[in-house]
């Protein structure tokens, strides 16, 4: 297969390397020319779990329209970025499928718009962290949850066959639903630790974090009537075990001054709630709190 994988975060650099390990030919769309020359210049270097080191030759541009048509897009890019995803995408081949694996679900409907014929949406759950251009570590192992929302499964029935232990894929039935359930795991678990300046794992130690986390899972459980069956407590608990070492991703946008998706992770799920009756009052106080914090410029 021929895949592009836009986007060079974390997430976009960890499924090109393994992708790229599976014998797929991977071009990565970068940003900024420098690290497209980077990566051309060097390999795309893993560090794995066990520490060692996992080098790809992978192909780097910053003009997705260069490219010929590939076998899949796969779209790793923060939701911020989508609209200038969006109109590159209306002017590639409707045939290509494409995949976006971004947190939260602002972006489900505004992808449904697309002329594309084949959409689906991912969850990633594996914890990876940049360390420079060409560098990312794998800090976790978690399973990449894809739902297709339109479209033939054909190409995504492919990479299930790449997936491993290391880097394992399933296929689920409603891509809404898991978005909304991945939604519902980041609002337990990234405004806490990014107003709080905390590990996932001190969720569990700290026994105000803790509470708080608690707290916020009764609201939602009580705007949700599914939640307690589709997400009981006992799965958050077992992921802040799963990346105790992890910086989650708002915490991370804080540190680096940049804005977080709290808005279309957290947001999202309050107008959900609100609609159903329910304010979530401590989760839309922590929701405020991230936004105060991105507003007055604050840094870690």
């Amino acid at each position: 297969m021929n895949v592009v994988v836009i986007g060079a975060g974390a997430v976009g650099q960890l499924m090109a390397s393994f992708l790229a390990q599976a014998q797929m030919h991977v071009t990565l769309v970068v940003r900024r020319q420098e690290q497209a020359d980077e990566l051309n210049l060097k390999q795309l270097k893993r560090i794995n779990l066990d520490g060692s080191l996992t080098m790809q030759q992978i192909a780097s541009t910053v003009d997705l329209k260069s490219l010929s048509q590939p076998d899949l897009i796969i779209i790793a890019v923060k939701y911020g970025q989508l609209p200038n995803i969006y109109k590159q995408l209306t002017d590639l081949p409707k045939e290509i499928p494409v995949l976006f694996v971004q947190n939260g679900l602002a972006h489900f409907d505004e992808a449904l718009r697309l002329p594309q014929h084949t959409i689906a949406f991912s969850s990633v759950s594996f914890g990876a962290q940049t360390l420079d251009c060409s560098t990312v570590q794998h800090r976790g192992v978690g399973p990449i949850r894809i739902g297709i929302a339109r479209g033939d499964e054909g190409v995504f029935n492919k990479l299930l066959h790449l997936g491993s232990a290391l880097f394992p894929i399933e296929l689920v039935d409603d891509a809404e639903q898991m978005l909304f359930e991945k939604a519902v795991l980041n609002c337990l678990i990234n405004p806490l630790t990014a107003v709080l300046q905390i590990k996932n794992g001190d969720l569990l130690t700290n026994k105000q974090a803790h509470l708080l986390m608690h707290t916020i899972y009764q609201e939602l459980a009580e705007a949700f009537v599914h939640i307690k069956r589709s997400i009981p407590f006992s799965t958050v608990i077992a992921l802040c075990e799963k990346t105790a070492a992890n910086t989650s991703s708002m915490l991370a946008d804080r540190i680096h001054g940049r804005k977080s998706e709290v808005e279309s992770i957290v947001g999202v799920v309050l107008q959900k709630a609100l609609g159903n009756g329910y304010s979530l009052p401590t989760l839309r106080t922590l929701y405020h709190q991230v936004l105060a914090i991105e507003e007055s410029g604050e840094r870690y």
